[in-house]
Formats: structure tokens, sequence, C-alpha cells
């Protein structure tokens, strides 16, 4: 039964007889999904009916939406409206059918569940100011989007919006921001576009709100000047925006105020903020550093979100809690989870993954950090590594999947090749033996953008094979544009990997009010067996007007960073340095890295690389010639040092460098002092025959008492004497040539 209103209508279960405000009770927590973000991230998966729309995609075998219903019901919401936009008939009967949420269901959590249809709908602006027309909201309401993955509970921000509301009507609006925290989940380190709050720390009020990414030709947040008259402030670029807000009506009539704003944040918020003055309406931000919260709004937090219920971030809302009706999840070994029926023949392997009722792994294969959906066959000596594999797909036997997406009833020949970030869209038919391309990753897609079949290209997906190259379709950037600034920031999450490589990118620093020295330079750096950076004592990464000596330490950043470029070292396909410049000044960009932080990445990643050539495994070179590999096998990788590493011709600069240096051996393991001394030196040595550094900077370094603070260190330089003499004495001799050159001209 539905109910025509507006440009719209509605639908669904209501225990009142009347609409309007004045109907309902003010104590009954209201809820408001946005189903459709207006954005194509998930095409050509999103192209197939009935997963038109992200939200009924699968997560770990449950649809998106499924975990945003959940969370709503665990905070003790009453009314829910689901605006479903362009296909609303296909999340209308998703929720008919399910046993849960049907608004006929007697087992519903919810005394009301109502679909809004807006037709002309473009953006979730015109949604919301639809909203407002059908005063159907009579008090505060919680506002998501039908992809958010949350186990927060609301009942103390609820309270504390509540109580901010008694004390000033023109308090409207909570947004629910989680800190990175000091063991961030995957979700919180994802990249591409940054959210920038400007907070009073007092009260919680958002004084500005800003989003900066590596598209932008300035990397820098310019301060409202009104700002500063609110006395302390931070500003902080660690928090995860899930898109959670508690809204009173007054939202509504501001978003009715401005028929121009159409995104939440980068309009509505940014809007209201800049025009308070006008407006008079007060936003706040409540951070908890607890809980869960992130948005599957793209292919990459898509992934990370995956990873985080596998790994029970997100308790209780993970696979053995069997949220959909008729599963049967439950622990295995290995870190797994799989359901009823599932077959894993002798000699198979699953690890740290989910498997789906009724799928069958022969033997010989290997599954790890992956989804697998029902009624999968999976065959002999396969190789599945953080994938998702959709129910009833097909891979043959010896073929490998790396890190890429295989839609619902898709094929993947014998003996085919999947590379990382690869898009197999529902019913494409890999060839058997087909390699796929990597540069870019493939996606392979029956249809059409208009959802007519495509032509199979035999040349890419094999004779045999169903499907064609999906070209992603985007609109024409003004010509005009140079700087980039006008370029959609939302290209950097359009695919399954996160890649800068292709994009023109400004390498301008980004300003922030840290620091150079954004945390002590004497920090231990150790690198363990994995490579990854610890003994850090972890911060939050928040910008503080007043206080710059307590700025961030990313180690997400550091993390990533290191990994990226010793992999690319170690790469045989690829003689130059430039993708891996590429992705390294994305990850600064991301994380507003400073140069202090972007030095300790380097030197950590080249002393590993050079560490490892001594090895036996890796060539078991002597300390000079580990020295010059690690240096100058990629082209472009010493320019590299010289502009990012060091930053310049600057003698503090390099002493910093080699400092750097000399911690990141100390932090080797098992690497001896005499031996990591050796080391230094030849890096050392090699940095100034290449001209990165100078014998001023290397003099400076040695005269630096950090350099001799902790007998290790002493140990380690103490093998660069016979390097520091020579080059105070070649020096000298200059020096000496020098006098009597002028002394012969005079």
């Amino acid at each position: 039964m539905s109910k025509q209103g507006g440009k719209g209508g509605a639908a669904g279960k209501k225990k009142s007889t009347k609409h309007g405000a004045d109907e309902k009770r003010e104590d009954v927590l209201q809820a408001v999904i946005i189903a459709d973000s207006f954005q194509d991230r998930f095409k050509p998966f999103t192209l197939e009916t009935p997963r038109r729309t992200q939200c009924l995609l699968p997560l770990v075998n449950v649809p998106v939406i499924e975990y945003t219903l959940e969370f709503l019901a665990s905070n003790g919401v009453q009314d829910v409206f689901i605006y479903c936009g362009a296909h609303s008939e296909d999340i209308e009967h998703f929720i008919h059918e399910s046993s849960r949420w049907s608004p006929n269901s007697a087992i519903s959590p919810f005394s009301s569940l109502e679909f809004i249809r807006v037709s002309d709908a473009k953006s979730i602006g015109d949604f919301l100011r639809d909203l407002d027309k059908r005063s159907i909201i009579a008090g505060d309401f919680i506002l998501v989007h039908g992809d958010v993955v949350s186990n927060i509970q609301l009942d103390a921000v609820l309270a504390k919006h509540r109580a901010r509301r008694e004390a000033n009507r023109d308090a409207c609006m909570t947004m629910v921001l989680r800190s990175a925290g000091e063991r961030s989940h995957r979700a919180a380190k994802a990249r591409g576009i940054t959210p920038v709050f400007v907070i009073d720390p007092t009260t919680g009020r958002c004084l500005q709100y800003e989003e900066t990414h590596p598209l932008q030709s300035e990397h820098y947040v310019e301060l409202d000047p009104a700002v500063f008259s609110h006395g302390s402030f931070e500003i902080r670029s660690d928090l995860m925006d899930c898109g959670i807000d508690i809204c009173t009506p007054d939202v509504l009539a501001l978003w009715s105020e401005s028929f121009d704003y159409e995104l939440p944040r980068k309009n509505f918020l940014h809007g209201v903020l800049k025009d308070w003055e006008l407006n008079g309406k007060m936003l706040y931000a409540e951070v908890l550093e607890d809980g869960y919260a992130a948005r599957a709004s793209n292919l990459q937090m898509y992934d990370c979100i995956s990873k985080d219920i596998l790994e029970r971030w997100t308790l209780p809302f993970v696979p053995d809690s069997n949220l959909l009706h008729g599963q049967t999840y439950r622990r295995v070994k290995g870190n797994s989870y799989a359901e009823d029926h599932v077959v894993v023949e002798r000699g198979a392997k699953v690890t740290e993954s989910a498997v789906g009722r009724n799928t069958t792994i022969k033997g010989a294969s290997t599954i790890s950090g992956s989804v697998i959906g029902r009624r999968c066959k999976i065959g002999k000596k396969v190789r599945i590594e953080n994938s998702y594999i959709w129910d009833d797909a097909v891979i043959g036997d010896g073929a490998t999947v790396i890190h890429s997406v295989i839609g619902g009833s898709a094929v993947v020949g014998a003996n085919a090749h999947i590379p990382e970030g690869s898009l197999v869209s529902y019913k494409a038919h890999i060839d058997n033996g087909v390699k796929l391309p990597s540069n870019p990753p493939a996606r392979i897609s029956v249809l059409t953008d208009d959802r007519q079949l495509a032509d199979t290209d035999a040349s890419l997906v094999g004779p045999g094979g169903k499907g064609a190259m999906y070209e992603v379709i985007e609109e024409d950037e003004d010509s005009d544009d140079e700087d980039g600034d006008n370029r959609d920031p939302a290209v950097l999450q359009s695919s399954l990997i996160y890649s800068l490589v292709g994009l023109n990118i400004s390498t301008s620093s980004i300003s922030t009010f840290a620091s150079e020295d954004e945390y002590d330079s004497d920090d231990d750096i150790s690198m363990g067996e994995d490579g990854h950076s610890g003994n850090f004592a972890h911060k939050r990464d928040r910008l503080s007007s007043f206080a710059s000596d307590d700025a961030s330490k990313p180690d997400g950043f550091h993390t990533d960073a290191v990994n990226g470029l010793v992999d690319s070292l170690r790469a045989d396909d690829s003689e130059d340095f430039d993708g891996a410049k590429l992705e390294f000044m994305g990850l600064r960009l991301a994380n507003n890295a400073s140069d202090n932080a972007m030095r300790r990445a380097i030197a950590v990643a080249f002393v590993r690389r050079a560490a490892e050539l001594l090895l036996p495994e890796h060539g078991a070179l002597e300390p000079t010639k580990a020295a010059g590999e690690a240096l100058t096998s990629k082209r472009g990788a010493v320019k590299f040092i010289k502009e990012v590493g060091v930053g310049g011709e600057n003698v503090k600069q390099q002493a910093e460098f080699a400092l750097a240096t000399q911690k990141a051996l100390l932090g080797v393991r098992d690497l001896e002092a005499a031996r990591a001394g050796a080391l230094l030196a030849a890096l050392l040595q090699q940095l100034y025959s290449l001209d990165v550094l100078e014998e001023e900077g290397i003099l400076a370094w040695w005269a630096d008492a950090r350099a001799g603070e902790t007998d290790e260190m002493s140990k380690v330089k103490e093998k660069c004497r016979v390097l520091v003499e020579w080059l105070e004495n070649a020096d000298e001799e200059e020096s000496s040539e020098e006098e009597e050159s002028d002394e012969d001209d005079e």
C-alpha cells in the first residue's frame, strides 16, 4: 500500500492513523536512511538487477543495508524513513522479503518503517528538502547513509545533544565522528579525500569544515578569521566521518533555505558554518574513542570494512552472528568462518576467510583473507588472496585471483590469472589461460553503461569468454582547468586499489600548524620481520593552533610509505622510480605527513633494502655494493632522496637525513652494530658521491650530540670515523689550496 505526496510517495507500516509532526510524540527516536548515494563508485556491479544500488551489494555475504538497519535497531530507533532514489523497487522488494525488517513483520524492532520516493531527486539535498516539506519529523532524528557499518551506542551522544538543545535552541546538529585511535582498524587508514574539522575542544562546537585531496593544486587549509575569536581550537584531520548525524528539524529547514546544497559535508556543513552569522545555528562534533563506524561508500572502503568484519572489529555484527535469516556461520580453524554444507577437500587450505553454504573447494587450493559466497565452485590448485567471490561463481583449476572482486555467476577459467584490482562483474566469463591486464586493472562487464548487452571482446576475455572492458563514464573536465582543482576527487576512490599513477598531481606542500619536529627525531625506529614500524608513542593526528609540539605521529603513513617504497626497490619489472614517487606523494598528501615524517620513511625504506641485500638469500653483498645497489638500481631514486627525503641543500636538513639513516639501521633486527656501522658508512659515502649529501651535512651530523647519545648509536657512529676524517682532511686541503691560490693572485 502506498501513499502519494509532494514529488514522490511513501509506503510502509504505521501504527498511528494520522500523518504530521503534531501527531507524533517528541520522545520517539526517528531515523532517516539515505539509500542512494547518487554516485557510481561500484559500477559495473550496480548495473545488474536487483543490485542496482550499492546498499544491496554483499558485504561479507550480507547486504550492506542490513548492517545499517541493525545499527539503528541497536540504538532504539522506532520510526525509520528510507529514501530509495532511482531504484526504489529493488530496496523495497528486499525489505518486504525480509522476515526481520518487513513493515508487516511481527518481529520487526521498529514501530514504523516507510519508503519515501522522490522521482526527480538528483542529490541528497533534494531528498532532505523533500523531507522538510512533508513535516513528518517531530523531533530529534538520526540521519545515516544506507552503507553504514557501526556498533557504536549513541545513548551518551544523544543525551549531550539534547542537553545542548535545551540550553540553546540554535544547537541543531551533532556529528558522530570516530578518532583513528592508537590501534586503528583498516577503515581508519583509507586514503583519498581527507576531511578536516576545526573544533572548539571545550564545547565540541564545529567551527569550520574543509576537505583536502591529492588532486588539489595547493594543499593547505585556509582558516576563517572568525575561528580565532573562539580562543583555543583544534584542526583535526584524523577523524573518521561515517555520516552519522543527530539532527533537529531545523537542519531540514537549513537545507530548504539553500537549493544549491547537494552534499551533506562539502556543501551543507561547509556552507552553514561559513554563514553562521546569518543563520545563527550551531553544529557540534562528538569525537568518540571507542566503537566501530565506517561507510562502505566505495570499493576501497568495501575492502577495508570486509577485512575489519573478518577480524571482528565490528562485534556483534560479525559472520557467526548470522544477521540474515537462514545463515549458519560458525568459527572454524584458521581464523575463518564457514556455513553448513561447505566442502573443503583434503589438501586445501582456508585461512582468515568466510565461506558460504554449499561451496566446494577442491584439493591443493589455498584461500586467504577472502570472502567466498554461496554455491561457489573452486577448482584444484586455485589460489585466492584478499578477494571477494560472490554467490554462484566458478573458479577453474589452477586459476589465480589476487585482491579482486568476482561477481555472482561469473566464471574464471582454468589457469586464468586475475591480477590485483580487477573487477569481474556478474555473469562474465574469463576463458581458460587468460591473463587479465593489470595496468590499469580490468573492469569486465557483460553490460554497457546504459545496461545493454556488451559485445564480447575476445582479445580480452578469450575466445570462449564473455564480456568486455567496462569504460568508466566521467563528466568532461574544463579544458581551462590547468591546476586541476575542479577535478572530482572521487576518481581517487573509483577503483579497488588506491593509486595515483596516471594522475597529474601537484607535489606542493600541504600547510599544517605542526612544527618541523612533528615528533621527536630521537624516537626509536624498529622494523620487525614484517618491516612494519614499531615503538612509536602513538598520538592522535590533531593539529592544534596552540600545541604544535603535540603534533601527530602518523603510523599509518609511515608503514604504508615504507612498504610501498621497499616493494618498488625490490620490483624487477620496472627500472624507474616515478610510480613509487607518485604513490608516496599521494600518501603524504592524504595523511598530511610532515617533512620530518617523510624523511624518516624514506630513510627506513632505503636502509631496509640495503640491509636485506647483505643477506645470503638476497645476494650476500658487501656493504659498499649493497648501499650502491639500494640507492642507484632504480632510475630517479637518487633524485627522489635528494628532493623529498633530504628536502634541499640546507646543512641542517642533510644532517637530519643522516641521523634518520643512522636510527633506521639501529632498528634492523639481527644486524650487529659493527655491521650496521659499516653499512651506514657505505650509505653516507654513496650519498656524498651522488651529491645528495655534502661534506658540511655529514660533518654536522657527526657533531650532533644525538648521533651518539646511546651506546648503540655511538658504536654505529664510530664506524664512520674514517669517512669523517677523510672529509675533514679533504676540506682542509681544499682550504689550503684556496689560500695558496689567493697568495699567488696577490
